[in-house]
């Protein structure tokens, strides 16, 4: 623990260094937030005022653009030759790679939190009770989790920083084809069943009801099975990969 408690605090330290990075993955979802809203909403009917339906996605969407930046660093540590001297220290790949998740979900917690400020001051409205913010504060966080440690493992696959930015388009693209930004429904047929069955939609869902007061159905269970899944793929994956490339 005081290993990976060391490293978060060296990746920490690096995030706030890097003055162009940090501003990056501050002010993007933000920069996305006012351009969807401003830009779009006036044109696209959801029934209800847009920021309203717009929100939730926008938070998975800072997540996803945060979570990219893992990847990247994890294949930037790979490169510059850092973990061998992490290993003649004896320190364990896995305290490595925490680290960097850690890292990652308390910058992306920062970033996620002022774009719900933002939010509000904008007009967002959401009428959750307690229990209901403390279940999607917990669905958000563990999709941050999830995705940091999915991350984590492509910036392991990648041989340069460039490539591991590559290899996690994806994870960026995924909000795209769901309803964060327009209901399924509007989108053409062939697109319903991939928009509708893939691992953002009901994480969004989950948060869009949660934090409006609606009902979420079965949603929030297939949001937490979605992010489990995720988060054991990004493990499971990450130890093999992390021996294969320091043998």
């Amino acid at each position: 623990m005081g290993g990976t408690a060391t490293l978060t605090a060296r990746r920490i330290r690096i995030s706030v260094r890097d003055t162009d990075a940090l501003i990056t993955s501050l002010l993007l979802p933000l920069m996305m937030m006012l351009v969807f809203i401003y830009f779009f909403g006036g044109a696209i009917d959801t029934g209800t005022d847009y920021i309203t339906y717009v929100v939730p996605g926008i938070l998975v969407l800072c997540a996803s653009f945060g979570a990219a930046t893992t990847a990247i660093g994890v294949s930037e540590d790979m490169k510059s030759g850092i973990i061998d001297r992490f290993r003649s220290l004896d320190v364990p790949g896995a305290a490595v790679l925490a680290g960097h998740v850690a890292a990652s979900t308390l910058r992306n917690t920062v970033s996620t939190a002022l774009v719900l400020t933002v939010a509000l001051l904008l007009g967002f409205r959401p009428d959750a009770t307690p229990a209901a913010w403390l279940a999607a504060a917990a669905l958000l966080l563990l999709f941050l989790v999830a995705i940091s440690w999915l991350s984590a493992a492509l910036g392991l696959l990648a041989r340069s920083p460039e490539t591991a930015g590559g290899l996690t388009f994806l994870m960026t693209f995924l909000p795209y084809p769901s309803s964060a930004f327009v209901p399924i429904d509007t989108m053409p047929g062939w697109l319903h069943a991939f928009a509708g069955n893939q691992p953002v939609t009901p994480l969004i869902e989950s948060l869009r009801g949660l934090l409006l007061g609606q009902p979420v159905g079965t949603a929030p269970w297939t949001a937490t099975a979605w992010c489990a899944a995720l988060l054991l793929l990004g493990v499971a994956a990450s130890g093999p990969l992390f021996r294969l490339r320091t043998r």
